[in-house]
């Protein structure tokens, strides 16, 4: 099966990099990436490569490019360094690093290239290896995409390697030796003869001097001391201490506050408002306009946001002021109706097999808009003075806050300083910076004082770029065997790539296919004869943005929904069924074949209760789980969730428990609660009232298991999200007979 790559998406990908796919095409090299001077030292710190730097008293210092938002990167990362470098680990400490090119996150750009994970023809790894370069030439710095790990685990584990081999070089050089005769542990280097050491602190100044070896050879796994033991996260007693600073709790010295009203209908633009009244409130420092609305400064937030609240601000007519939800549902029917859609993945001939088939099995599933409310509502601390910027933003892109706000203010890049605190959740809204561009067009205004922006929990959630509304067609054709030889699918869902670039640079948003919108449907690893996956793109008013697990997170719920569909049609047992289909991925049958044995499927349950499964290949990692439910009160309780992961080599276990535990709370919340509907062209929901989440009585028990692996990391901060809807709804289906095609579950509206 293949994916079809477009002639000139081909060509701007080759043209994009070194002028051609031939020259230059391969992924940015680990050595390139060692850097040197863009790590910043303190006084008597050196920097033996742009990762990490050594004090006299022989104190580590890692710089982490990846921003935390609760998915330890700041514990991980470093254990790659210092693996290598042999440290102690009680001597290391993590720093957040600047903004530089060798800290872009090129793997990022491999979520983007239209091809199966597995696949590893000539044109794959040319055109990956392409966006990987592009990806390290544009410096982009980001976080998402389940890649800090993959993109680190090169550079981070060379760059301890290579700073161990010149700290051995040197001790060497002092002792007379050759530095084979050197032996490394614990922060020392020793004289394997005599038994003399050398701390690292000792040796730092004359290692720096020395050139780096041209190749460095990596530990032998089997003599890990960190890599794959579950190490303790150290940002937690910061975070348990209350002494953790994330972007709302910073404070600058004669800081002012601000509060944003955007318009509630996306378009509508601000007609006229009238602060007489509200300029003569206490505190309130200045009334302005944005061009995303208008802003009251104030000498506290709360006095900001409560006269805010008395402003009157009429809007102009917006043609989106009558839409709803419905008319956007019907919009997608249309277009599921009319449109061809773009054959995105296809093998044989479908359309033939389906009017060969002695039966077409067919059916419509629906995933509605989610919001990420994140527990941290969007703020942003800015200062313009003097010419020089300085920005203070939980963001998962610090290149783009960067770039950003040296374009609102009219200063060149080197003019912005940005800091970046801990996130209070990202899920892939802080991937926008918008909150970058309103701090920053509102500080100009404010001759040189800091202001700290503040969005309410009402502006998060209404004013969000929110996970796509998605509608999904599937045929299968039945031979006279019962065999399925045929698949069809069509999803119709706004392109999130497309919206990015649009908010990002308008000039180049293109309306070119877009992977992001069809993952997890194109590149399904189940056989059948013939495949055609379709997707369409329709114009909405309400913006979108990436999401935990981002296309993955409907496609899953769709495809796996439609696999259980087929097992029950052909009569066979689900998981016994897609076994029969994964001979070729036998990755994913140990996956399979582990969950199913952790959770005991097949056996007896008590009476009420049944199991639903389902499998799911995201961002590298292979996961399965198994939801036992049962009805209780008319509502739906899980009761317990069986997790199976395949993330290849396993850096922090205890990480990756976490973060499965994390991501089905969060897709299952968005199962069962998650909708955000319009009316009058305006987000309906408002906060957590109406748009619930689940609550700590409602928490399955769930058990993780890591399959041991000797693959490439893969990413664990998403995989564990898109299989726990289909697992829940096929549970359900198992229990009751009636199949939920629709999310957020609702029992009376199930098929």
């Amino acid at each position: 099966m293949t994916a079809l790559v477009s002639r000139r998406q081909f060509l701007i990908t080759g043209a994009a990099v070194s002028g051609g796919l031939l020259v230059g095409c391969g992924k940015p090299s680990a050595v390139d990436r060692l850097g040197h001077s863009e790590f910043p030292v303190d006084a008597g710190q050196v920097a033996l490569n742009g990762w990490v730097k050594i004090s006299p008293d022989g104190l580590v210092t890692v710089a982490v490019p990846r921003s935390e938002m609760g998915q330890g990167v700041m514990t991980a990362l470093p254990m790659l360094l210092v693996e290598e470098l042999d440290a102690r680990w009680e001597d290391v400490r993590v720093e957040q690093a600047p903004v530089a090119r060798i800290y872009a996150n090129s793997t990022l750009m491999l979520n983007m290239v239209p091809f199966h994970a597995d696949d590893d023809s000539v044109l794959a790894r040319m055109v990956k290896g392409s966006v990987q370069r592009l990806g390290y030439m544009l410096s982009l710095q980001v976080t998402g995409g389940s890649t800090s790990i993959r993109d680190a685990w090169e550079p981070l584990r060379l760059a301890g390697a290579t700073a161990r081999a010149l700290l051995v070089q040197a001790a060497a050089q002092r002792w007379g030796i050759a530095p084979a005769d050197c032996q490394v542990a614990d922060g020392q280097v020793i004289h394997g003869k005599t038994g003399a050491k050398l701390g690292f602190g000792e040796l730092a100044h004359e290692a720096a001097a020395l050139s780096p070896p041209s190749d460095v050879p990596f530990k032998d796994p089997a003599k890990y001391k960190l890599i794959g033991k579950p190490i303790q996260r150290n940002d937690i007693p910061a975070k348990v201490d209350g002494s953790a600073v994330f972007g709302i709790d910073v404070r600058v010295e004669d800081m002012v506050y601000a509060a944003l009203a955007q318009s509630p209908v996306f378009g509508a633009k601000v007609a006229s408002f009238d602060d007489t009244a509200v300029r003569q409130r206490r505190g309130v420092i200045k009334v302005l306009q944005i061009p995303q609305g208008v802003v009251v400064v104030a000498d506290s937030w709360w006095r900001a946001k409560q006269a805010l609240a008395e402003l009157k601000i009429t809007y102009a007519p917006s043609p989106n002021d009558r839409i709803s939800s419905a008319d956007i549902a019907q919009k997608f029917k249309s277009e599921l109706a009319t449109q061809k859609g773009f054959s995105y993945s296809t093998k044989g001939d479908a359309a033939e097999a389906m009017k060969q088939s002695a039966k077409v099995i067919e059916a419509t599933y629906w995933a509605p808009y989610l919001a990420h409310a994140a527990m941290e509502p969007v703020n942003c601390v800015a200062q313009v003075k003097d010419g020089q910027v300085e920005v203070w933003c939980s963001t998962q892109s610090p290149s783009l806050a960067k770039w950003k706000a040296s374009q609102v203010a009219g200063v060149d890049s080197d003019k912005v300083t940005l800091h970046v605190p801990y996130l209070g959740g990202g899920f892939g809204r802080r991937l926008e910076v918008d909150m970058v561009e309103q701090a920053v067009a509102i500080a100009k205004q404010l001759d040189g004082r800091a202001v700290k922006m503040l969005w309410t929990r009402e502006e998060d959630m209404q004013h969000d770029m929110y996970r796509p509304a998605a509608l999904s067609e599937f045929k299968a054709a039945v031979d006279a065997q019962g065999r399925v030889t045929a698949w069809s699918n069509k999803v119709v869902a706004q392109s999130m790539g497309f919206d990015a670039m649009r908010r990002l640079l308008p000039s180049m948003a293109s309306n070119t296919p877009d992977k992001n919108q069809i993952e997890g449907a194109f590149d399904i690893p189940y056989a059948f004869d013939h495949i055609d996956v379709k997707q369409i793109r329709p114009e909405v008013h309400v913006p979108v943005g990436a999401w935990r697990s981002v296309g993955h997170s409907y496609n899953a719920f769709f495809t796996e929904s439609f696999v259980d569909e087929l097992a029950y049609a052909v009569g066979q047992d689900p998981c016994a069924y897609r076994r029969s289909l994964l001979n070729a991925h036998p990755r994913h049958k140990a996956v399979l074949d582990l969950a199913a044995n952790k959770a005991a499927w097949g056996t007896p349950l008590p009476a009420g209760h049944a199991r639903g499964i389902a499998l799911h290949e995201s961002f590298g990692s292979i996961c399965a789980q198994v939801a036992e439910v049962s009805i209780v009160s008319g509502q739906v309780k899980v009761h317990r969730v069986v997790c199976v992961i395949d993330c290849g080599v396993v850096v922090n276990p205890d990480t990756v428990e976490a973060q499965m535990q994390s991501a089905i709370v969060f897709g299952l919340s968005a199962a069962l609660f998650g909708e955000i509907t319009v009316a009058n062209g305006r987000i309906e929901q408002s906060s957590f009232p109406s748009y619930d989440v689940l609550h700590l009585a409602q928490m399955p028990v769930i058990e993780t298991h890591i399959v041991p692996s000797t693959a490439s990391p893969g990413g664990v901060g998403e995989p564990g999200t898109p299989p726990i809807a289909p697992a829940v709804t096929n549970a359900l289906y198992a229990l009751t007979k009636q199949r939920i095609r629709s999310l957020p579950i609702r029992l009376a509206h199930a098929q």
